[in-house]
């Protein structure tokens, strides 16, 4: 069976050795016709909102928060839109933040291809940096009296507008809401305390929940500390194009946008597979390791007890370099070394979640990875290297048996696969 991954920008063309394949993926949604027409109709009509013009005044200081690389977000499509209903607002008193959270900050190249020319060239766009101090003000405290520091040109704002993508995510449920705030524009002792292993290691830290779910609901307690006075959410199909905007008040918004999310993308399945094909979905969202946990987390809602997981993640951006996520995983030599260290009383590294979800996969199934990382690299993080994806596949079938049922997640984290005992 030939079956085209999403890898990279230009896929990846896999042959699975068997007649035994289900392929897990979100129904297809067809885009909008008329993206920009219907852009500015959510703009107009928005959900439990005012529309988004009579809400701010030509004297405003506008403060716009987009997601960085990372996301998908079509921000050089979305923002002209946005700024032509924002004319009557001069272009210095706007500033366009790009909501990085913990991750590096982007290149002039980077966000010249995420906002455009255009944009760059009229509004002031800058990264947001959550590890310099000088660059961060005081926002509030989260319910457990911590405190919390914002981006200061966001905090300083007298209105500000979020832009997020709607899709499944492994903790918080779904990306987009008050994520696009918290944590992106937020400070790394915050981050931190966000991650921390309890909540990262619940079980209602999960895929498509929303309702007492500990790592949505510091979203949005720390996420609105501070006003929003609108949320722009899009969701997306696998061709990149919108299929439907959710603007407007940010809870309203964002919940009747995971609704609509939610229906396209849980995948019901009888029993678990003992072999998975995943991905991570490709550019922008496979550019490293540590974002390719989504799709090995997607993939291990319903493998089978160790099963074989194969992620093709092109990771062109290594682990990737920066933080403490390869150091974890080198230091260690094992998996369960790796979640004595981090579970223990009073531990707390930068980037341990992603390593902690990393290893809580692998104390469940085996990993196996196609990418651009060296090989000896990829073995260090406990995570066996391939090639060939479907000698791999042929192999494990001459071990396990060669009618065993096989699932493949081309999309991969853009599926919620979960058993269902119906």
């Amino acid at each position: 069976m030939r079956i085209h991954l999403q890898y990279g920008r230009d896929g990846l063309e896999v042959d699975i050795p068997s007649n035994n394949v289900t392929v897990l993926a979100p129904k297809f949604i067809e885009g909008l016709a008329e993206e920009a027409s219907a852009f500015r109709d959510a703009l107009r009509n928005p959900i439990e909102s005012a529309p988004l013009r009579s809400l701010i005044a030509a004297e405003d200081r506008v403060a716009i928060v987009i997601p960085d690389i990372t996301r998908p977000l079509p921000s050089h499509r979305l923002l002209p839109w946005l700024l032509e209903e924002l004319d009557h607002v001069p272009a210095d008193q706007i500033v366009i933040v790009n909501g990085t959270g913990s991750h590096r900050v982007n290149t002039h190249e980077e966000l010249t291809g995420m906002v455009g020319t255009g944009i760059l060239g009229r509004y002031r766009v800058i990264n947001h940096n959550s590890h310099d101090p000088e660059t961060l003000k005081f926002a509030g405290k989260t319910r457990d009296g911590r405190d919390v520091y914002f981006n200061k040109e966001y905090v300083e704002a007298d209105r500000r507008i979020v832009l997020g993508f709607i899709e499944p995510h492994l903790m918080a449920g779904f990306s987009g809401g008050y994520k696009g705030i918290f944590p992106a524009v937020a400070d790394i002792n915050s981050i931190m305390h966000y991650h921390r292993s309890e909540v990262v290691g619940n079980d209602l830290s999960t895929w498509g929940r929303l309702e007492n779910n500990p790592t949505q609901e510091q979203v949005r307690f720390n996420g609105s500390l501070l006003p929003v006075d609108f949320c722009i959410n899009v969701t997306l199909n696998r061709q990149r194009q919108i299929t439907g905007f959710f603007c407007g008040d940010v809870i309203a918004a964002h919940t009747r946008g995971c609704e609509f999310s939610k229906s396209t993308v849980m995948t019901p399945c009888p029993t678990p597979f003992p072999i998975i094909v995943t991905t991570n979905s490709g550019y922008p969202l496979d550019q490293n390791l540590y974002q390719a946990v989504k799709g090995m987390s997607a993939a291990a809602q319903v493998i089978a007890r160790d099963g074989l997981i194969i992620t093709a993640a092109k990771c062109n951006d290594g682990f990737p370099e920066h933080g403490n996520f390869k150091k974890l995983l080198f230091d260690h030599p094992s998996p369960q070394a790796l979640l004595d260290t981090i579970l223990a009383p009073g531990f707390s590294l930068y980037d341990q979640w992603e390593a902690q979800l990393l290893a809580m996969i692998q104390l469940k199934s085996r990993v196996a990875l196609v990418s651009d990382i060296p090989e000896q690299d990829v073995r260090r993080a406990y995570i066996e290297p391939v090639g060939d994806i479907g000698a791999r596949i042929a192999e494990e079938l001459n071990r396990i048996g060669q009618d065993a049922p096989i699932a493949v997640m081309p999309e991969g984290p853009m599926t919620i696969p979960y058993i269902s005992f119906q």
